[in-house]
């Protein structure tokens, strides 16, 4: 079974335009053949196809060799998408005309409908028949030349299949008649989307969540909240990794820069905010939609028709500054644009790997799903996901899971027009991305009353001494999500004023754990006696030499003192049992000292640093395990007075 990833056109996009073929004198010499020729027309250009065909019929009915109205026929189907009867009109035309210009306006779109069906020889033959001896320079011939290059790549690589194996999603999400632009939280626990109950022109779109449950079913869809679902079109979500942030468009129902804008929505306990214009940093007098959102939910990815780009539409990027208002939208550039459409984006949890659907690049035909990947200098060049999940269908839609093991998208129903579902997938280990992601999740407490905290949770390399990430945790419930990616050492501190602070080390460099990490935070309030566990301090063996990574967490320990500035601390060094009590006590004194240094080095007081060693007098845990005595082997700064 293949994958087909759907996009419903709706409010939220209009197609591009193909090119449009020229009006001629036509061939007839039967003045009522070209009477209801001329009559068919003004039915077509309405919409009002069932007259046009009728008219067009009579009129090949008077004369047999009617090309132009062939030619109109096949219109007519193409735009009915009944690509075989409008193969079928087009031919008959083709054959019956010797005009070079007509058999070149034949050829472009044979080779088009071709195309559209996957039929790639064809395709390609009849567009070299209508690029032989055009200028590259006109638009259409662009154009023509760029169906052609996705009918060789089609040809060339449509071999190169990878087996793929999918399923809908239960019942209980595919509730309604149309279903699209999944979305879900990093711990897959809630998914998002679009419904619209109908096909109806009147039917509207909505935002619904799903959530699993804790035996693996999901909820029946509800509406994600009164005060962002309207009675006109809400869609093509995003939500930050741990679910609070959601960021949506809205099309003519809010006052807003241009039809279809941006909107944001923050989530407190379980309420959303009412939703606000992000602004014209990012919304203009255009068209903007499809939003993607990293897992921080502070670097935004969307789409524009503004003009300005390099192409149709184009994607853009947003940063969101420390003070909650985003950074002008910037193009993408030519790296990921065209001069035709890029759409769909989706930002994997890593932050290193970008998934878009263009109609410009070489592929399988109409729009295809792409990959680049995050480099130094920039995106990489984007590669085409491959058949089956790319074909000669329209692809979009796609979401991967921080692990990068499956796939979420929305699929047509085969025979079932203006039907979709929600399906899955497991993401073959030759297209699996490399930076694969995992989260952090919990609840951020008071010690002593057991309220929740809304603190900073921060996420730091510990290689690079590098901020990676930051949220908050809720201030009502306390709870946080944070993803971490393979291939690093991580610090975790979680803070908050009037707190000491707390940390945690992930060392994901070699080792990977592929369940989410449950670890609840309890925070101290700054008080005499009060102590803090230094968990990213790092020493050699048998040495008080501070290891390079160790400088993240010092610099905490003299942001903390600054911010306190009548604090005053001992640093406490301790050891396991191993070895004798006289080399523990001299080794955990000097490390002590090695800390001391570096906080006076950084402009701390050394009268407000007091290093003591304790060796292995005061164990956290017993020393029966290799586990125990690493805890045991430690740095540990208390308040000695406030």
């Amino acid at each position: 079974m293949y994958v087909k990833f759907f996009f419903f056109v709706l409010v939220l996009f209009v197609g591009y335009a193909r090119p449009c073929q020229a009006q001629t004198p036509v061939s007839s010499k039967n003045k009522k053949a070209v009477e209801w020729y001329t009559q068919a027309d003004n039915f077509r250009v309405r919409g009002q196809y069932p007259e046009a065909v009728a008219l067009l019929r009579k009129a090949i009915e008077r004369d047999a060799d009617f090309f132009e109205a062939y030619f109109r026929l096949g219109l007519i189907f193409k735009a009915l998408k009944d690509w075989s009867e409008s193969t079928r009109q087009f031919e008959q035309g083709l054959a019956r005309t010797g005009d070079a210009r007509w058999r070149k306006a034949f050829s472009y779109e044979l080779g088009d409908n071709f195309l559209q069906v996957g039929d790639y020889a064809n395709a390609k033959k009849y567009l070299d028949a209508y690029l032989l001896g055009e200028s590259i320079t006109k638009p259409k011939v662009v154009y023509a030349k760029m169906l052609r290059d996705n009918a060789a790549y089609g040809l060339a690589n449509k071999q190169e299949s990878i087996n793929l194996i999918t399923r809908p999603m239960p019942d209980s999400v595919n509730a309604a008649q149309l279903q699209y632009f999944p979305v879900l939280t990093a711990d897959e626990m809630q998914i998002v989307f679009t419904r619209r109950r109908s096909a109806a022109p009147e039917a509207d779109e909505d935002l619904v969540v799903s959530t699993q449950t804790a035996d693996g079913r999901w909820t029946t869809p509800r509406s994600i909240s009164e005060k962002i679902n309207s009675a006109e079109n809400e869609g093509t979500c995003t939500v930050s990794a741990d679910g609070r942030t959601l960021i949506f468009t809205s099309c003519g129902g809010r006052r807003g820069f241009g039809n279809c804008d941006l909107f944001q929505s923050q989530k407190t306990g379980n309420e959303w905010s009412v939703p606000v214009n992000m602004g014209a940093s990012i919304n203009s007098a255009a068209w903007e939609s499809q939003p993607s959102l990293s897992a921080d939910g502070r670097v935004l990815y969307f789409v524009s028709d503004r003009k300005g780009g390099l192409g149709g539409r184009d994607l853009y990027v947003s940063y969101r500054l420390d003070d909650g208002k985003w950074t002008k939208g910037e193009n993408l550039g030519k790296s990921i644009n065209t001069q035709y459409d890029e759409i769909s984006p989706f930002i994997h949890a890593s932050g290193q790997v970008l998934f878009f659907s263009s109609n410009g690049r070489p592929g399988f035909g109409g729009y295809d799903v792409y990959r680049s990947e995050k480099t130094e200098l920039g995106w990489g060049e984007p590669a085409n996901l491959g058949y089956p999940i790319n074909n000669h269908q329209d692809q979009f839609s796609l979401f991967v899971t921080p692990d990068g093991v499956r796939g979420y998208y929305a699929h047509e129903e085969e025979g079932k027009r203006n039907t979709s579902l929600l399906y899955q997938f497991e993401v073959p280990e030759a297209l699996r991305i490399k930076f694969r992601s995992n989260v952090v999740k919990g609840v951020v407490r008071d010690r002593q009353t057991k309220q929740p905290v809304k603190a900073r949770i921060e996420l730091f390399d510990l290689r690079k001494n590098a901020l990676q990430s930051w949220v908050q945790s809720d201030s009502l419930t306390g709870e946080y999500l944070i993803v971490l990616n393979q291939g690093s050492d991580y610090a975790l501190f979680s803070s908050a004023p009037e707190y000491l602070f707390a940390s945690a080390n992930f060392n994901y460099e070699s080792s990977w754990q592929t369940e989410p990490v449950v670890l609840d935070v309890f925070l101290d309030r700054v008080a005499k006696g009060k102590s803090v566990v230094l968990q990213n301090i790092f020493f050699e063996f048998n040495s008080y030499e501070l290891g390079e990574k160790s400088k993240t967490e010092l610099e905490k320990v003299v942001s903390f003192l600054r911010a306190n500035p009548t604090v005053q601390i001992e640093i406490g060094g301790h050891t396991d049992n191993l070895g004798s009590e006289s080399y523990n006590q001299i080794l955990s004194k000097n490390r002590a000292l090695s800390v001391a240094a570096f906080l006076t080095q950084a402009g701390i007081e050394s009268a407000r640093v007091v290093p003591k060693g304790y060796g292995s007098q005061k164990p956290r845990q017993p020393n029966d395990t290799e586990e125990n005595r690493q805890q045991n082997r430690r740095i540990e700064f208390q308040i000695i007075r406030q």
